[in-house]
C-alpha cells in the first residue's frame, strides 16, 4: 500500500479542527522488540494533541485517500482531545511476520474487547484479504504504517507512565493474540442459508457480523415482513439476500428448505439454524443437499427430553418415566406405588426456556403438572403431548458449553446457574409464579475443580452418546452429591456457591459427585450467554457454528483458531449475566427501563456493565410471573476484575435499582 514520506520520528496530523503530533517510540529494552511469538510484531507511537504551525508538513486526515490507518489516527485525535491533562494516548500498530490470508478480519476488535485502557481497536483488512510480511525492525517506523493489519488506541492512567502502559499492552497482546490469525492458504468466499433470522438486530447482530468478518455471505430465510427483508433497510448490508419463507415447524419444513436452497441462483455451501425446533429439519435438508451436518436422528434425540433421559438411564435402574396423558400417569402410579419419591420435576418432552417446568411434592400436584405439560404443545403444528417426570436434584445447576471437533474438546466452559424461584418451593408453595427461569448465570464457575472435571467428562460422553461428534453444544445439568451449595457469603451476605472441604463431606458419609443431565442443545447457548463467552474468553460460538456448517474438514484450521480462549484458559473478568424478570403484567409505559437505569446510575455502573438488552420496551405487552409464557424485561451483564464478591455486589445494585412502569400505574 506504499509508505508515508515524513521525518524519521514524528508525523504532524490534522482532522477538522483537531491537530496533533504522532511520535514514534523506541523499542522497550525489556521486551523482545515488541515481537509476539513468531507471527506478529508491533510499533508504538504516542499521539500528542496541540496546535500545529507549519501547514506544509501537516497530513490532513480528511483529505487523504480512504484508509483505515488514517481513520484510527483521526479517532485518536478525537480521543486525545477529550482526555484529561497528564494522560498520554498510545497508538499501537500490528504488523505480520507471515505472508498469508487473514482468518477473520475483525480479530483485533473481538480479542481486545474489554481490555483495560484500550479505548479502540480496529482491523485494517477486508474479509479474506492477503496479508503482507513486514520485516522487523524498520529504520523508519512510518514507512510501514500502511502495511499494518490493525491497531489499538490506549490511554495511560492518571499517574501512569508511558513505558508502564506499553509493558501492560505487551502482556495483554501476548494473552489475547497468542495464536496466529494468518492462514497459509487462501480461503474462498462461501455462502450460508440461515433459517429464521431472529426477531431483531439486538438478538443476533454479533452472529451476522461474524459472518461478514469470516467472508461468509448470508442468505436469510424467514417469514415475509421480517426486519431483514428490505434491500434498503438499515441492516441489509448484513445479508446477501432475504428469502421470504414459511419457517413453521412442521413435517414439511425440511422439504421447503431443500426447495429454497435449490431455487437460489447461487451455490449454497451450508445451512444453519439456531432454533431448537428447526434443527432436525435443517439436518435432514442438509443431508439431502449433500451439505455438512450431524445425523438428523441425533437432533431428534436431543430435542426430546424424554428420549434423552431414557438414553442416560440405559442399563441402570430408571428414576424417571415418560407419559403423554393422565391415564398413563395413573398406570405408572399403580405399578410403582411407593417407589415414586418426591419432589419430582415435570416438564414437556419438547420446549425451551424452562417453559412449563414444575416441581411437585405430592400426587395431586403431579397430576396437575402433567395435565398442564401434556397440553402445552398439543396444538402446535408439530403436536407433542409427551411429558417427562424425573427426580428433583437439589445440587447446583450449571450451563456447560462445548466446542467439539471429531469428539475432541476444543473449548468448554461451565457456568453457575443460580437458583430459580422454583428451586425454593413446590408449585403449590410458590404458586404459579414459581418457575425455573434463569436468574443469574456466573462465569467462571465456583464449583470444586474435581466436580467441574466430572461435568466435563460426563457431558462429553452424553453428547457423543446422542450421535454427535462435531458441533457447538449447550448443555444443562446439575451436580448430584456436590460438596457445593448456595448460602450467604461471609463477606457481604449475598447468596453464592459455597464449598465444603472433601474431608468434611467424606467424614459425614458423603458420596461421590456425579452429573445429572437435563438436556443437550445442539446449538450455541442463548444470545446473552454466547456474547458473554465472547467477552469473557474471546471465543465466538456463532463464528464457529458458521464455519462448521461449511464442513469441518474444509474449515478445520479456522475452527481450531476461533476455539482458542485467551492464554491461560481463564476469563478476563468475573461475569454475572443477570435476568431482570417481570414482576407484574400489563402494557409497558417505560420507554427503555434498562437504559434509564444505566443513565441514572452512570457513575456507579461505569465500566462494569459490558452488555445489556431491553426485551420489553414502551408499548410492549408484559407477561407477569403467573403467565404460562416465561418472558423477562431484559438482562444486564456485569463484570468485575476485582473479585467474584465484587461482581455479585454490582449485580445486586443493578437488581435493587431496576424498575419499570406499566400503563395505568
Amino acid at each position: 500500500m506504499g509508505s508515508v514520506s515524513t521525518s524519521p520520528d514524528a508525523l504532524l496530523l490534522k482532522s477538522g479542527n483537531l491537530s496533533g503530533t504522532l511520535q514514534a517510540l523506541p523499542q522497550l529494552s525489556s521486551s523482545t522488540s515488541h515481537q509476539f511469538s513468531k507471527h506478529l510484531w508491533a510499533q508504538d507511537f504516542v499521539l500528542h494533541r496541540g496546535t500545529l504551525e507549519d501547514d506544509r508538513q501537516i497530513i490532513d486526515l480528511e483529505t487523504k485517500p480512504a484508509n483505515p490507518v488514517w481513520d484510527l489516527l483521526a479517532q485518536g485525535l478525537t480521543q486525545s482531545s477529550t482526555q484529561g491533562d497528564g494522560r498520554a494516548l498510545i497508538v499501537r500498530l500490528f504488523l505480520s511476520l507471515q505472508e498469508g490470508y487473514i482468518a477473520r478480519c475483525d480479530f483485533l476488535e473481538r480479542r481486545f474487547e474489554g481490555c483495560q485502557q484500550v479505548v479502540a481497536a480496529a482491523g485494517f483488512l477486508k474479509p479474506l484479504a492477503a496479508v503482507s510480511k513486514v520485516s522487523h525492525p524498520q529504520t523508519n517506523p512510518f514507512d510501514t504504517m500502511l502495511l499494518a493489519v490493525g491497531g489499538i488506541l490506549a490511554v495511560t492512567e492518571t499517574s501512569q507512565k508511558v513505558p508502564e502502559l506499553r509493558l501492560f499492552l505487551d502482556e495483554e497482546t501476548n494473552r489475547r493474540l497468542a495464536a496466529s490469525w494468518v492462514l497459509s492458504q487462501p480461503v474462498a468466499r462461501r455462502r450460508v442459508f440461515w433459517v429464521q433470522g431472529r426477531e431483531d438486530f439486538e438478538s443476533i447482530g454479533r452472529a451476522y457480523q461474524a459472518a461478514w468478518a469470516l467472508g461468509i455471505s448470508l442468505v436469510i430465510a424467514d417469514q415475509p415482513r421480517h426486519w431483514l427483508e428490505s434491500d434498503t433497510g438499515p441492516y441489509a448490508h448484513l445479508r446477501e439476500a432475504f428469502v421470504p419463507f414459511d419457517i413453521t415447524v412442521d413435517e414439511g419444513l425440511a422439504q421447503r428448505i431443500i426447495d429454497a436452497v435449490r431455487a437460489y441462483p447461487l451455490p449454497i455451501d451450508g445451512v444453519v439454524s439456531i432454533s431448537d425446533g428447526r434443527l432436525p429439519a435443517v439436518a435432514r435438508a442438509s443431508e439431502v443437499l449433500g451439505l455438512a451436518t450431524s445425523p438428523p436422528g441425533a437432533y431428534d434425540l436431543a430435542g426430546d427430553k424424554g428420549a434423552t433421559r431414557r438414553l442416560e438411564e440405559e442399563g441402570r435402574p430408571s428414576e424417571s418415566f415418560t407419559i403423554s396423558s393422565l391415564d398413563e400417569l395413573e398406570e405408572v402410579v399403580a405399578s410403582r406405588g411407593s417407589h415414586i419419591r418426591y419432589p419430582l420435576i415435570v416438564k414437556p418432552c419438547t420446549g425451551w426456556n424452562s417453559d412449563c417446568v414444575a416441581k411437585v411434592d405430592n400426587l395431586d400436584q403431579l397430576r396437575d403438572a402433567v395435565s398442564r405439560a401434556s397440553a402445552r404443545h398439543a396444538s402446535a403444528p408439530k403436536s407433542s403431548k409427551g411429558v417427562v417426570v424425573e427426580p428433583y436434584i437439589d445440587g447446583p445447576e450449571v450451563d456447560a458449553n462445548f466446542v467439539l471437533l471429531d469428539g475432541e474438546i476444543l473449548f468448554h466452559e461451565i457456568t453457575d446457574d443460580f437458583p430459580s424461584s422454583g428451586d425454593g418451593a413446590t408449585a403449590a408453595e410458590g404458586g404459579a409464579g414459581a418457575n425455573f427461569m434463569e436468574t443469574l448465570m456466573f462465569v467462571p464457575s465456583a464449583l470444586p475443580q474435581d466436580e467441574r472435571i466430572v461435568l466435563r467428562d460426563s457431558l462429553r460422553k452424553s453428547i457423543l452418546r446422542q450421535g454427535f461428534s462435531t458441533g457447538v453444544f449447550h448443555c444443562e445439568a446439575r451436580v448430584r452429591n456436590s460438596r457445593a451449595h448456595y448460602a450467604p457469603r461471609k463477606d457481604n451476605g449475598l447468596i453464592d456457591l459455597q464449598t465444603q472441604e472433601a474431608d468434611d463431606v467424606a467424614g459425614k458419609g458423603g458420596t461421590t459427585a456425579s452429573c445429572y443431565l437435563h438436556e443437550v442443545n445442539a446449538r450455541p447457548p442463548g444470545y446473552l450467554n454466547s456474547v458473554g463467552t465472547l467477552l469473557a474468553y474471546g471465543v465466538d460460538f456463532y463464528a464457529i457454528r458458521l464455519l462448521m456448517s461449511l464442513g469441518p474438514d474444509d474449515e478445520r484450521e479456522r475452527i481450531r483458531l476461533l476455539s482458542r480462549p485467551f492464554l491461560g484458559d481463564a476469563p478476563q473478568y468475573s461475569l454475572g449475566v443477570t435476568i431482570l424478570p417481570a414482576t407484574r403484567e400489563g402494557t409497558m409505559e417505560t420507554g427503555d427501563a434498562i437504559e434509564e437505569l444505566l443513565e441514572k446510575h452512570a457513575e456507579r455502573l461505569k465500566g462494569c456493565v459490558v452488555d445489556h438488552r431491553t426485551c420489553k420496551k414502551g408499548g410492549s405487552t408484559v407477561q407477569g410471573p403467573d403467565s404460562s409464557e416465561l418472558w423477562y424485561i431484559g438482562w444486564v451483564s456485569v463484570a468485575s476484575r476485582e473479585s467474584r464478591a465484587d461482581c455479585l455486589e454490582k449485580v445486586r445494585f443493578v437488581r435493587d435499582n431496576f424498575s419499570y412502569k406499566l400503563v395505568g400505574e
